[in-house]
């Protein structure tokens, strides 16, 4: 049996879904092969799936949305990249249907949540499973005139799946295929907190430790905003937030930043799934910096002030240092998520395997 992933390369969010899935399904079926077709890089696919066993193909299935940092969007560059995509699919779809009729065995395509996907699956005559808490047609509506014909054979194509393993903070997804709705899937720590704690020196209490994350692409942020807060500790994994300011603690590049979260008391971040579930899962509070430009953002603003210990601010606060770190969290408005997601979801893929 052979799952093959087509995995948006829009953020590193939708390849840490996918590995916690696939991780728990390589606990149910070891046996089967994983086959990761996303151009993600493959320093954070390894460290994602850590000892769990992939294949690696280097394809690019959708454009999502391209921003002008992490947390602007540019839909001229967005619209120009999905027409170039157009051009090159159709040759990545041959190729891609050559290698896979050359496998043994029965294959099933899983997309988190590339359009293109099903017209692989169509030619490859394979079941397709679409995975996620929203697609590309719920974010290119609302973007304008422009946008309205991606929407529209986005939402055709998606219609073509098999079934649809919904994930929490979802968007609409009226898609009319068999859905299955999932718990949190956060990715599930290898290390032990507290030898994290000796390794990284680190010597306060949860609440004066923030991990602080912007996604992939990063955002650079001045080391006098840093320096303000002396009484805490920030941890950052990526380069462009790094600024040496002597409250900060580099995360070691062989760790998830997701490791070092039982040892913080919040999570600074943008609006984004994968965050959130890991935040949510591991009792972290999440301290928000508001996005604008991308129709998710607010879904995922009010998930967390339903289902977490929370506090928002903008872009100007966080640019002028006004983190509010002094200041409590506030309440959830309602009971936390159930976790437990990637399980559920794996069972979907095993189920459906199983048949083949």
């Amino acid at each position: 049996m052979l799952i093959y992933a087509c995995v948006s390369g829009h953020g590193y969010g939708h390849g840490s879904r996918v590995a916690s899935v696939l991780t728990a399904l390589h606990g149910l079926e070891p046996q089967w092969r994983l086959v990761l077709s996303t151009p993600l890089p493959p320093a954070f696919l390894r460290l994602a799936f850590g000892p769990v066993p992939y294949e690696h193909r280097p394809c690019r299935w959708d454009v999502g949305v391209l921003q002008a940092d992490a947390l602007g969007s540019d839909p001229a560059a967005t619209l120009a990249a999905l027409e170039q995509l157009q051009q090159v699919l159709p040759g990545q779809i041959a190729t891609e249907l050559a290698w896979l009729r050359q496998q043994p065995g029965p294959v099933l395509v899983l997309a988190d949540v590339p359009p293109a996907a099903a017209q692989l699956a169509e030619q490859l005559e394979a079941p397709l499973v679409f995975m996620g808490n929203f697609g590309w047609d719920a974010i290119y509506g609302p973007m304008g005139p422009s946008f309205a014909p991606w929407a529209e054979a986005a939402s055709s194509a998606y219609r073509q799946g098999t079934a649809l393993i919904q994930c929490p903070f979802a968007m609409p997804m009226t898609w009319n295929v068999p859905t299955t709705v999932v718990g949190l899937t956060p990715g599930r720590p290898r290390h032990d907190p507290a030898d994290l704690r000796r390794r990284l020196g680190l010597e306060l209490d949860p609440q004066h430790t923030v991990l602080v994350g912007f996604g992939g692409m990063g955002l650079a942020i001045g080391r006098d905003l840093f320096e303000a807060w002396p009484d805490h500790r920030f941890l950052v994994a990526d380069s462009a937030l790094a600024c040496g300011a002597p409250n900060q603690i580099r995360i070691p590049a062989d760790l998830r930043p997701l490791e070092v979260l039982p040892l913080c008391g919040r999570l600074l971040t943008k609006p984004g799934y994968s965050s959130y579930c890991e935040a949510m899962a591991a009792g972290v509070g999440l301290q928000v910096v508001r996005r604008e430009g991308f129709a998710e953002a607010p879904v995922l603003e009010q998930a967390v002030q339903q289902h977490s210990w929370h506090r928002l601010i903008s872009r100007d606060q966080l640019e002028q240092g006004d983190w509010q770190l002094h200041l409590p969290l506030l309440p959830p408005a309602r009971a936390p998520l159930a976790d437990g997601g990637d399980g559920q979801a794996a069972k979907v893929l095993q189920r459906l395997g199983r048949t083949l």
